[in-house]
């Protein structure tokens, strides 16, 4: 069963997001979840609040590049749910 629910989180510099397979969700924060699909390229801009993940039905894999610093990359937040 595909696991649709992350933390939404605030990455410390872009991150940006290919999708390979499947069929998942994004949402910028104050934004509409938008759906994603195999190469959809996702760019999210530094310090946005946002989540991504799998949709409800269909499981998603895709590439997430982004920096880091100090060892950390993002600042998690609360769990999303449906």
């Amino acid at each position: 069963m595909p696991a649709p629910l992350s933390d939404q989180a605030d990455a410390r510099f872009v991150q940006t997001l290919i999708v390979t397979a499947g069929c998942g969700r994004v949402q910028h924060d104050g934004g509409p979840v938008e759906e994603i699909r195999p190469g959809d390229v996702v760019w999210i801009p530094p310090h946005e609040k946002h989540w991504h993940g799998a949709s409800l039905t269909i499981a998603m894999t895709h590439i997430a590049i982004q920096e880091e610093l100090d060892g950390s990359a993002a600042t998690w937040f609360e769990h999303v749910s449906d």
